[in-house]
């Protein structure tokens, strides 16, 4: 089992990475600002313009053999040259979350292939999925993505593919963070 942890993406005048660009997708966007700190929950937070939490979870709609194929692809996060990043909040409609388990995995992945998507990307795209919808937060989930400058266009046609699918039909706000490390 995972032992949850809680993350604050942390908007502000400065920090680590700096923000490119913040682009409303779907819905409501964020205010502006120029750069992000990620920290830990018991962190002290230095004066923000916006935070948004999410934690760590156990996994989700995914089957063992996924499970499997994404731990032996994936690579960490940190690397020292993914110097490129996107924090992507979005949040899903209340018909999604009014579907059963067995529905939504369906259309997540039997449907979407959002797995099978992301399989294909690795390990250029590093990501890591947070959970907010319990936290009570404006998002339901928040992912973090890290990849080499060189890798910019794969990841851009991962996110194309991924909202390109019936999955996306239930999402009603969604934001583009895009970031590069100061």
């Amino acid at each position: 089992m995972t032992i949850p942890l809680t993350y604050l993406f942390t908007a502000g005048r400065s920090g680590p990475w700096c923000i490119d660009r913040l682009t409303p997708v779907v819905g409501e966007g964020l205010p502006d600002a120029s750069h992000l700190t990620i920290y830990d929950a018991a962190a002290s937070l230095p004066d923000p313009i916006w935070v948004l939490r999410g934690t760590t979870s156990n996994t989700r709609y995914s089957q063992r053999a996924e499970i499997n194929a994404l731990t032996a692809r994936q690579e960490g996060l940190g690397r020292a040259r993914a110097t490129r990043a996107a924090l992507i909040p979005i949040r899903k409609t209340q018909a999604w979350w009014d579907l059963a388990q067995d529905e939504r995995r369906a259309i997540f992945e039997e449907q979407s292939r959002h797995i099978g998507i992301g399989l294909d990307y690795l390990p250029a795209v590093a990501r890591r999925l947070h959970h907010s919808r319990e936290l009570g937060e404006p998002f339901d989930f928040l992912t973090w993505f890290e990849y080499a400058p060189e890798d910019s266009d794969k990841f851009e046609d991962m996110v194309r593919k991924l909202r390109d699918t019936p999955e996306w039909r239930y999402v009603d706000r969604e934001v583009d963070i895009r970031l590069h490390r100061a």
